[in-house]
């Protein structure tokens, strides 16, 4: 039995995090396949990497030896995939990129600080905006590339998209709350509790949509377009609301427990994705900003763009600078 790069970048995110659940948030995958693909690791190296506690994890002797080695092996293959093509063509220019409100607070930064390191000649221009207002200044050319909630995308027609990431939806909930010790749940037995909507990034419309598909309405009782206002009232039991795993922490400001469970019903997952001009060739600095994203999350959840397939929307037919093979 061989180690995968997976293994080793699930173990690294929940030695680095302390806790196995934020590190599925920012692996954007479920708490067992993390769970399982360290097992696996810890199996194959025949020792313990994490010690379990009541309040996360800790990094045993060995496992601190093998994180380090862990960081070095990610980086080297990071190195050795990227290293060849872009060293000889020493990219640089401006790259105009949109994202909405969502993709500022929880997706873009931690991938942008490593893309600016590795490409210290491409100059990163970030524009905010609501996703109906990107999509027409990518059709205009006023912007190169958009990082979106692509589940949100209308003009198919004129800009080609591609998943970067898929995030599960769960209900959030009070740890007293009486739903807490249910063992299924659906959107019938929400909508009997109190809920706290959130507006920000289409969050309410695309709510609404599954809710009505269900022939259910949920018992609002306050309307925010502050995520952190939304924990705060989940966590105090003022209301329950169903959010997407990528904005989920565990804590609210105020230091209240918040849980999450998932509904068996058919709640669609916030999808999170890159979009640009269907007819445009992509000037180098957006192909080298669009392939570094496509090889930040690569293998990270079900959300692994189709690469092969995506190259030839936005412009001539090469392969992906940062494309490593699906096995990995």
């Amino acid at each position: 039995m061989s180690v995968s790069l997976k293994q080793i970048r699930y173990f690294v995110a929940a030695a680095e995090t302390g806790r196995i659940g934020q590190a599925a948030v920012e692996l954007n995958v479920s708490q067992s396949a993390v769970t399982a693909a360290i097992q696996q690791l810890e199996a194959v190296l025949g020792t313990r990497l994490l010690d379990r506690t009541p309040s996360g994890v800790n990094v045993t002797l060995e496992g601190s030896r093998f994180l380090s080695q862990g960081r070095q092996i990610l980086a080297a293959v990071a190195e050795a995939v990227r290293g060849p093509r872009v060293s000889a063509t020493r990219i640089a220019g401006t790259v105009r990129v949109g994202l909405t409100y969502t993709v500022a607070g929880y997706f873009l930064p931690r991938h942008q600080i490593r893309f600016q390191a590795g490409f210290p000649g491409v100059r990163v221009e970030l524009f905010e905006a609501p996703r109906d207002v990107l999509e027409q200044a990518l059709i205009d050319g006023a912007l190169d590339i958009a990082v979106i909630l692509v589940s949100n995308l209308r003009n198919g027609e004129s800009l080609a998209s591609e998943v970067l990431a898929r995030s599960q939806r769960r209900l959030w909930l009070a740890p007293d709350h009486p739903l807490t010790g249910r063992e299924r749940l659906r959107l019938a037995d929400v909508a009997r509790h109190p809920y706290v909507m959130l507006t920000v990034d289409e969050a309410k419309h695309t709510a609404l949509r599954y809710w009505s598909a269900a022939g259910l309405e949920p018992q609002t009782v306050f309307r925010t377009s502050s995520v952190e206002a939304v924990r705060s009232m989940v966590a105090g039991g003022m209301g329950v609301t169903i959010l997407s795993d990528m904005v989920y922490r565990p804590w609210s400001l105020e230091g209240q427990r918040i849980e999450t469970r998932i509904l068996d019903d058919d709640v669609p997952s916030m999808d999170v994705g890159l979009a640009w001009r269907r007819e445009a060739a992509l000037p180098a600095p957006a192909e080298a900003f669009r392939d570094f994203l496509r090889f930040a999350v690569a293998g990270a959840g079900p959300g692994r763009p189709a690469t092969a397939a995506a190259a030839g929307e936005g412009g001539p037919d090469r392969t992906s600078v940062f494309a490593i093979p699906a096995s990995a």
